[in-house]
């Protein structure tokens, strides 16, 4: 969100703030005595939003000029082959997190990174999105280098961490506005996209409701929705089926392949192998902060001499291989 100036940043915070004391004070806790507002007058509470649509910002992703790749003419004319490329990444805690990581990641792919807990997909993840500094190495975002200019780098990505974080307080479509205020989207196409995205997620029954109410997977959706409202050419995802029902999976797993038709990039982690195994066009596993296969399923079926086994079969081997190295 540090696409705004710190003086419009500052209008935001203040909006927020008067913006949740009204939806408080018109939507009490006992809502069982207090029926929700009328349409219009949700409408009405919504219409203070285009005050933070005014923030001046060196790149507006959702209504960029190329509508094709959603960035502007002077990018899109050249755009790099690899969505991601990391070189040397090193993370130290109280041990080696990630240990000289090499890795890349084509422009356009299904990439699932898998390894078992501990093994440092989701520091790298982090130190991508840039949540994190790394103590050595290179990032390069879409050819940002995004140690260089992080914000560059984030205009074009999205971070859906496993623990969704949204405002409790607003309702979906009140989130995905304010998310896409905050990155100076047009609010005319960004409320399009977000009725699209809650319609693509089976949100749409509970677009007006209070988050507050929601199980954790409605949560998740609703975070994967606040991610992909700018429209991002790179989609970072880390475990995020984790607590979804068999339906709400379902709507994202469909969410992400018709991102990736479009031409995105889409990372994620998880311990559900089937899912990488079904939809990965390529697979790294990394074990010990170390990347110790890499490629289709049929690749690493031809590397670890394994034809016709499954993906957990291999995985294992891999993990349990590297285990006994080191």
């Amino acid at each position: 969100m540090s696409c705004l100036k710190p003086e419009r940043l500052n209008m935001v915070h203040k909006f927020f703030k008067a913006r949740t004391s009204t939806i408080l004070s018109q939507n009490p806790r006992d809502d069982s005595r207090h029926p929700p507002p009328a349409r219009s007058e949700r409408r009405g509470r919504r219409n203070l939003l285009p005050l933070i649509h005014h923030a001046e910002t060196s790149f507006c992703p959702c209504c960029a000029s190329d509508a094709k790749h959603g960035l502007p003419e002077t990018m899109s004319r050249d755009l790099p082959s690899s969505a991601l490329e990391i070189r040397g990444l090193t993370k130290r805690f109280d041990r080696l997190a990630v240990d000289r990581l090499d890795l890349t990641v084509r422009a356009g792919e299904f990439y699932a990174l898998l390894g078992p807990n501990g093994a440092g997909k989701t520091t790298t993840l982090r130190m991508v999105a840039g949540l994190l500094r790394p103590d050595a190495g290179s990032i390069s975002v879409g050819g940002i280098d995004a140690l260089v200019d992080p914000v560059a780098a984030k205009q074009i990505m999205a971070w859906v961490s496993d623990e969704p974080m949204i405002y409790d307080k607003l309702t979906p479509l009140e989130y995905l506005e304010f998310v896409a205020g905050l990155w100076g989207c047009d609010p005319v196409l960004s409320e399009r996209s977000a009725r699209d995205l809650l319609g693509s997620l089976g949100l749409e029954p509970h677009q007006n409701e209070r988050c507050e109410g929601f199980s954790k997977g409605m949560r998740q959706k609703v975070a994967l929705a606040g991610a992909l409202v700018h429209d991002p050419r790179l989609i970072i995802l880390d475990e995020p089926l984790t607590g979804l029902d068999a339906v709400s999976a379902r709507h994202v797993k469909g969410l992400l392949q018709d991102r990736v038709r479009s031409g995105c990039t889409v990372i994620i982690t998880t311990h559900i192998l089937e899912v990488a195994e079904r939809m990965a066009d390529r697979i790294g596993v990394i074990s010990s902060g170390r990347l110790v296969a890499e490629g289709t399923l049929a690749e690493l079926r031809r590397q670890n001499g394994k034809g016709d086994s499954s993906l957990e079969d291999m995985f294992v081997a891999l993990v349990e291989a590297e285990a006994a190295a080191a």
